[in-house]
């Protein structure tokens, strides 16, 4: 059974639904400690105040923002509580926009919600009308400390999640990028094409993905704990290679298996286009 990490309420016109999160997902990265490597013991960090020379107790450290040099402005964890808690946990829904309207960049992290005592109804009214209209809810809600923008859109049919998004201040433009100047001809685009077309699919499948590099290290360190003793791979050389004709790596890549029997002679008909095909994109996850 999924654990709640607090109680909210969305709210738009004179409509309140209660509403609980959780937690969507979470990292399966390989945690490391660091160790002294001479006798493997764990290095321990210490809090040190230079002016009192001597390690401080956690119970002594405080939050501070730094208005001017070396001048701060203490806050303790009750007084940011408290405005948070001044809050009330609304999320106030701003505007409903098409779900394809924002770009992913902006998602920082996402939540499901479930509805909470009195508000099943509400919350499934809100899903199936987000789900026909095909739109998620702009919100403000205040959690952890920030004053978050959100996106409360439909999931799985029945159910709401919610999106942390970065503000726009917050995103880099992506003009800020270099650029240069290149030529594309007509074959080579049509060529990608056709290299897209033999690798698309209307559905994702999440599952049919797994983290490769964290079963490896797992399985090293499995060895390692037996004694085993590593020794580096030489440095692949397809990884190194450049591509210095585009036209004829394209080629070989619609040769490569996986394309199909037909999807293997397009590069023979580079002047035809391949007939297009329509990728939906999925509104919700």
């Amino acid at each position: 059974m999924a654990r709640a990490l607090q109680s909210a309420s969305l709210s738009f016109g004179l409509v309140t639904i209660p509403v609980k999160l959780y937690t969507a997902a979470k990292s399966k990265s390989v945690a490391f400690h660091w160790l002294h490597q001479p006798d493997g013991s764990r290095i321990q960090e210490h809090l040190y105040c230079p002016v009192h020379k001597k390690e401080v107790p956690r119970d002594e450290i405080v939050k501070g923002y730094e208005v001017s040099r070396d001048h701060y402005v203490k806050i303790t964890d009750e007084e940011l509580k408290a405005m948070e808690e001044a809050a009330n946990k609304i999320v106030e829904i701003q505007e409903f926009v098409p779900l394809d309207a924002i770009d992913p960049v902006y998602f920082e992290k996402t939540y499901y919600l479930g509805p909470d005592k009195g508000g099943e109804k509400s919350y499934r009214l809100l899903a199936e009308a987000l789900k026909q209209r095909n739109r998620g809810a702009v919100a403000k809600f205040i959690m952890r400390g920030k004053d978050n923008l959100v996106l409360v859109r439909p999931a799985d049919g029945d159910h709401l999640m919610l999106d942390v998004m970065y503000y726009a201040d917050e995103v880099k433009n992506v003009r800020e990028i270099e650029l240069p100047p290149a030529k594309i001809k007509e074959g080579e685009l049509k060529l990608a094409q056709q290299l897209i077309d033999g690798l698309s699919n209307d559905k994702w499948q999440p599952e049919k993905y797994q983290d490769t590099y964290r079963e490896r290290v797992l399985e090293l360190i499995k060895k390692k704990e037996k004694g085993y003793e590593f020794k580096a791979p030489a440095p692949s050389a397809e990884g190194q290679a450049q591509v210095i004709d585009l036209m004829d790596a394209l080629k070989k890549s619609l040769r490569r298996p996986g394309h199909g029997k037909e999807k293997q002679g397009a590069a023979k008909a580079a002047g035809k286009e391949a007939p297009s095909r329509k990728v939906k994109r999925a509104a919700s996850s």
